[in-house]
């Protein structure tokens, strides 16, 4: 870890647009701040190529809070940086060796193809959540505090689940590019909630078919989703949804039958 300013080479997926090929490029950086944020560091980075008269490095950000997830980015084949519970947004240069060979990459899965340079089109996951994420309640005046009693362990998971900022880092950690860990929070986090149970039979169902529509790999249960979420969503939330998704499946085949087929 180092605190005075120190040097470093940055290798740079670079891509014109979704149709051309890409490479990488090397930048070689000097007098890097230890106290940046790896972001703020493409920002020098881009100022530099803007002076110069050439294109700056595409990449995705907003809030810079650790809230949004649109930081997203591979550093040296790891998930945000690797820095476990952090987005790439909250990663500071201090983590990363004097004269360290740093590559950056976006995403890599079919359902998040690239824009431009570290940008991906992540409209899969808005895909999803519109299949199923939502409840159907009045929305009117608030409910009195306490009017619909939840168990405080219940609450806690539920909240728990409802911390994912769909940021996508399980999909490009995970050798399938599956999408079940923000799907097992998105369904984990209305299922444990008395407000969950309108769309409680076809959410699971609704989502998990979105997932796939999409191109989104299945789960193996690896487990590599889990450890490189910023948000530390944790594997249980997803084995919710494979029973919520089971005993969807098996009500729909149970009503089919009764209808005749129909």
């Amino acid at each position: 870890m180092s605190t005075t300013n120190f040097s470093l080479t940055l290798h740079v997926w670079r891509q014109r647009g979704p149709a051309e090929r890409g490479h990488m490029e090397v930048f070689e950086r000097a007098d890097v701040s230890p106290d940046q944020s790896f972001l703020e560091m493409l920002d020098d980075l881009n100022e530099e190529l803007v002076r110069a008269g050439k294109e700056p490095i595409a990449f995705e950000h907003d809030c810079r809070e650790g809230i949004c997830g649109c930081c997203g980015l591979m550093v040296n084949g790891r998930a945000h940086g690797g820095e476990r519970g952090t987005t790439l947004c909250q990663v500071h240069m201090r983590s990363f060796s004097p004269g360290s060979h740093l590559y950056v990459e976006p995403w890599r899965a079919r359902a998040f193809p690239i824009l431009r340079d570290l940008v991906v089109d992540r409209a899969a996951f808005d895909r999803i959540q519109q299949a199923g994420g939502y409840i159907s309640v009045n929305t009117g005046q608030a409910p009195e505090a306490g009017s619909i009693p939840v168990p405080k362990p219940r609450a806690d998971q539920a909240m728990d689940a409802a911390a994912c900022i769909g940021c996508g880092a399980c999909v490009a950690a995970c050798k399938n590019a599956s999408a079940m860990l923000f799907v097992g929070a998105r369904v984990s986090h209305f299922v444990l909630l008395p407000q969950g149970e309108v769309e409680r039979a076809r959410r699971a169902l609704a989502m998990v078919e979105a997932a796939d529509r999409a191109g989104f790999g299945n789960c193996t249960n690896e487990g590599e989703c889990s450890a490189a979420c910023p948000k530390q969503i944790e594997m249980p939330h997803m084995a919710r949804m494979f029973r919520e998704y089971l005993r969807a499946a098996l009500t729909e085949s149970t009503r089919v039958r009764k209808d005749g087929g129909a």
